[in-house]
């Protein structure tokens, strides 16, 4: 199916073409095309007789009115900002105050979130006169701005434009085929990539949604129970699930495809589900729209130290390894990994010194890339290698997360005198945090917690904790951090 280059042209040629079909499964509850059409078109009008900004923040619990809200705010011709309602309130609110989004789109339950914040649209109440809704959208127009972990203390927002989505899904739909008959699991949180890749390539594609809810999220029982209830085809996470699923002696019948994104994969995690369904690596920065790089995984296919290529670049992409110069290193050297082509985001909001640092211009073709900060290098076969980060950045629970954010908010603390945050490998070979702490007298660490979860959402939370007499230091006087007393976590069972 033609996408085009705006998500609303796309999305009402799928409609039309699927009207009668399925678009979002729910437990007790289905919506076809044409009924996901109509809701999303009453939110569009009400969005757009109470928005005058670029963006809208989408607050909700996720169900299909989320998924109309979301449509709905694109048909409005405004960017949506998506944010889960149980981040802590600071949290939302410095959201939405950076990206200047005048309404929220949410539901009454929600209401307390909101006191003295934006204006406020609640999904039950769809009574107020509708606006007009754009003739066209410009491909240019931002469709999402997505916020990611920062250095700083607070996230930045990674602004995705309609063409750089419409990009995303035909690469989807040249690999993995979705199409009528297909059913796609939502189950990741709506402030991470894999929400994107779950949504738009089935929608556009004629396929169905199946979103779980919350207590079967966190469940993985209860997630397979629903896998298998509404014969799910295709489910994307970290892969720490993919972990889960490979000690099924059995698989969901319908099951044909796993994605794995967000860290690294090894062949530990899946050796035992290679050849009973496609399992694929992924790669690829928010900043470059959800993935850059596509790796089907095989029984033979893994690296010498347990881990799987990234693959190669995905249709309408381009990947190369540079030096600090952007000059191409040698074939199977270590360099950066570079991205070009149409997932290139339109960069970080509101944020000219961390767009500066990422995104640049090809020194010979003038061609906008982005630097991931990722290290890597290019196989003999010519498939991609990640290697690590060039920087602190780790995944937790397939999220990116900055030990320096988590850090800067803990030495803000009242009664911390100094905080420093390391992250470390557990067995599994998955990423977890430790907060070295020396405060300036007795302090509770439930209070230090409560603190934390003021200004950030629960992954980023530290899962240790250590009271230090007095920090190691370096000849220079800086805290020595190798010198810090590692944690032991065991990995997962």
């Amino acid at each position: 199916m033609e996408i085009g280059t705006d998500i609303v042209t796309a999305f009402s040629r799928a409609a039309r073409v699927n009207s009668g079909r399925a678009a979002i499964i729910e437990d007790g509850r289905t919506l076809s095309y044409a009924q996901l059409q109509a809701r999303a078109q009453e939110f569009a009008g009400r969005i757009a007789a109470r928005s005058q900004g670029r963006f809208v923040g989408i607050v909700m619990d996720h169900g299909a009115d989320m998924i109309a809200a979301i449509l709905g705010a694109l048909m409005a011709g405004k960017g949506y900002v998506p944010i889960e309602p149980d981040f802590p309130p600071e949290r939302i609110g410095y959201i939405l105050g950076q990206a200047e989004a005048d309404l929220v789109v949410t539901q009454c339950r929600y209401r307390g979130l909101f006191d003295g914040g934006p204006h406020t649209l609640f999904a039950g109440d769809m009574q107020a006169q509708a606006g007009a809704l754009p003739q066209q959208i410009d491909p240019e127009a931002p469709a999402y701005v997505l916020y990611t972990s920062g250095t700083t203390g607070f996230p930045k927002g990674v602004t995705v434009a309609h063409r750089n989505l419409c990009h995303y899904v035909r690469a989807f739909q040249n690999e993995f085929h979705p199409g009528p008959g297909d059913v796609m699991l939502q189950n990741s949180v709506c402030t991470f990539d894999i929400f994107v890749e779950e949504v738009f390539p089935i929608l556009l594609s004629g396929g169905a949604l199946a979103i779980v809810d919350a207590g079967a999220r966190g469940d993985f029982d209860k997630l397979l129970a629903f896998i298998k209830r509404h014969d799910v085809t295709m489910v994307s996470g970290f892969p720490y699930l993919m972990i889960r699923f490979n000690h099924l002696d059995k698989l969901p019948g319908k099951l044909r495809l796993l994605i794995s994104g967000g860290d690294v994969l090894r062949y530990e995690y899946v050796k035992n589900l290679l050849g009973r369904v496609a399992v694929y690596n992924t790669y690829g920065p928010s900043e470059t729209t959800v993935c850059a790089t596509y790796f089907r995984c095989g029984p033979a296919s893994a690296l010498a130290d347990g881990t799987f290529p990234v693959g190669r670049a995905v249709t309408g992409a381009r990947v190369r390894v540079l030096d600090e110069s952007l000059r191409p290193v040698p074939q199977g050297q270590v360099g950066e990994i570079c991205i070009y082509g149409g997932g290139v985001s339109l960069g970080y909001l509101k944020n000219s010194a961390e767009n500066a640092a990422h995104f640049a211009r090809d020194p010979e073709t003038g061609e906008r890339l982005y630097r991931s900060g990722d290290l890597g290098r290019v196989l003999p076969d010519g498939e991609l290698a990640f290697l690590e980060r060039k920087d602190q950045q780790v995944m937790i629970l397939g999220k990116r997360v900055e030990p320096m954010e988590v850090e800067n908010v803990l030495n803000r603390c009242p009664g911390i005198e100094q905080a420093v945050v390391e992250s470390a490998l557990d067995e599994q070979g998955l990423s977890y945090l430790t907060a070295y702490l020396l405060t300036e007298g007795a302090l509770r660490l439930k209070e230090v917690r409560a603190y934390l979860g003021r200004y950030l959402p629960a992954y980023m939370v530290p899962e240790f904790f250590v009271k230090m007499e007095s920090f190691p230091k370096t000849s220079g006087g800086k805290v020595d951090r190798r010198a810090l007393p590692v944690v032991l976590k065991e990995g997962a069972v």
